[in-house]
């Protein structure tokens, strides 16, 4: 009997097998069992997926306070940046948290872009605080600084290096339980609402590195579009950015069978595990959002079905990246970030150089996907047409440069700085910002491509100017 129901299973499957659709979405090759990858390592076999509770909807910000007394909390951190203090995000919040009779502290001291420094500065906050639960009210910045403080808060003991990523820190894995954390998105560029990562300056190196684990992503994302009303266009414009290098990166990722090596204890499975069968629907209808609405949501302060929209888009993309991951344009943005001489981008009320994370992505776009398209390239094709691109006539070996000129023409259109001599940068800076490139192989591993030194070299080059 046994041995019939498998047949009856094997049989089933050939018949799935052979009706499935052969577009470009579903025709990329996911079901390799587990086997030996070219260079002789064993590759994985399996993805997981996880994401935190969202809740959508204009006005939903206000059910915090009750959210918290749901969860018995006594004793709440509530987290946001100085500008942020003073807006109505954050009133709202306070109101809910008010109303409801919570107990709350506040930190205001979040800085954007933040850096071990400012992470250590809320940690040691968090621990002061002997803190039930956490808020984070704000963008990228605020939920990563937020979830930091709560790892750390949680496990006293542990150096700073233990949980940020190999090879800059030690990448252990989180094995003590975190408290609550509800993080109230205002901004729709970094997803963080629904990942597991927290991004930082390292200081001391001057790049970009991270903390990447599942045990940190928040208990509840409140995505509420009316925060979105708030910001500023080019915040909209670097923040939708972010979207679009989210879902265009996480789509052309390595699938995650290709993957190596495979993890011996699911707890060592990377968050960032290779594009596959579930990020791909989210990140692929998170393309479509920004292709449609993102100019208008930049052009229109008022125009919240834009808006909102691209808010979703957010979460949709953080559902992708954070599961499948990102790779070159993220990898390649780090030191862009940390080696800014004197950039300061329209729109951000900060005190230092800034150059905004989602622009620091998208400026490498175009000659990202201009060398990644030799692997998958109907993906890329794929993408490219979701952004505008005619491809019915489009060959097959076109389709990294029909996806950047795709890009160059979206980028031109809302007025993108000219690539990264615009923001400051020379042929000078490039071997630095290789050299801020190479211990990002979290993500750079991930890329479909591999890359040499002297291949990260060209695309650097290649990104000075766009237009």
């Amino acid at each position: 009997m046994a041995v019939a129901a498998q047949a009856r299973v094997a049989h089933l499957l050939r018949q799935l097998q052979r009706a499935a659709c052969q577009c470009p979405t579903h025709s990329y090759t996911y079901s390799q069992a587990p086997g030996l990858s070219p260079s002789g390592k064993t590759t994985d076999y399996a993805f997981e997926m996880a994401v935190s509770n969202i809740r959508y909807g204009a006005g939903v910000t206000k059910e915090v306070g009750m959210d918290l007394q749901n969860m018995g909390a006594k004793n709440v951190c509530l987290m946001t940046d100085k500008n942020l203090s003073h807006l109505p995000p954050v009133q709202v919040v306070m109101d809910s948290l008010v109303k409801n009779g919570i107990t709350f502290e506040l930190y205001d001291n979040v800085r954007v872009e933040p850096t071990d420094t400012s992470f250590m500065d809320a940690i040691e906050f968090a621990k002061r605080g002997a803190f039930d639960a956490y808020v984070a009210v704000g963008g990228g910045s605020t939920m990563d600084t937020c979830k930091a403080a709560n790892l750390y808060a949680s496990n006293p003991q542990s150096e700073f290096l233990d949980y940020v990523n190999a090879p800059i820190g030690k990448g252990k894995p989180v094995s003590v339980p975190l408290k609550p954390l509800i993080a109230v998105p205002t901004t729709s560029g970094t997803g963080s609402e629904t990942t597991g990562v927290a991004i930082f300056d390292y200081e001391h190196l001057k790049v970009k590195t991270g903390i990447a684990s599942r045990a940190i992503k928040p208990t509840l994302g409140l995505v509420d579009p009316l925060h979105t009303l708030h910001m500023p266009g080019q915040v909209v414009a670097n923040s939708g950015f972010d979207v679009l290098c989210h879902a265009l990166e996480s789509y052309t990722a390595l699938p995650y069978h290709m993957r190596s090596p495979c993890p011996s204890n699911p707890i060592s499975r990377p968050a960032y595990q290779g594009s596959n069968p579930i990020s791909d629907i989210w990140s692929v209808q998170a393309l479509r959002i920004v292709a449609k609405y993102l100019k208008r949501a930049v052009r229109n302060p008022d125009d919240l079905e834009a808006r909102s929209n691209m808010h979703l888009a957010s979460a949709f993309a953080g559902i992708g990246f954070g599961n499948a991951g990102v790779h070159l344009c993220h990898g390649m943005s780090y030191p862009i970030s940390g080696l800014v001489k004197t950039y300061k981008a329209k729109d951000y009320n900060v005190d230092h150089p800034l150059v905004p994370h989602g622009l620091s992505v998208v400026l490498t776009s175009p000659a990202v996907f201009t060398f990644t398209a030799k692997m998958f390239p109907e993906r890329h094709l794929e993408t490219a047409e979701i952004l505008g691109a005619d491809t019915r006539t489009a060959k097959i070996q076109d389709a990294g440069p029909v996806l950047a000129d795709t890009l160059r023409k979206f980028l031109f259109d809302l007025n993108v700085d000219n690539g990264l001599a615009a923001i400051g940068y020379s042929k000078a800076d490039i071997p630095a910002l290789v050299k801020g490139t190479l211990p990002q192989e979290r993500v750079t591993k991930l890329a479909p491509r591999p890359q040499s030194e002297e291949d990260l070299s060209a695309l650097f080059e290649a990104s000075m100017k766009l237009y």
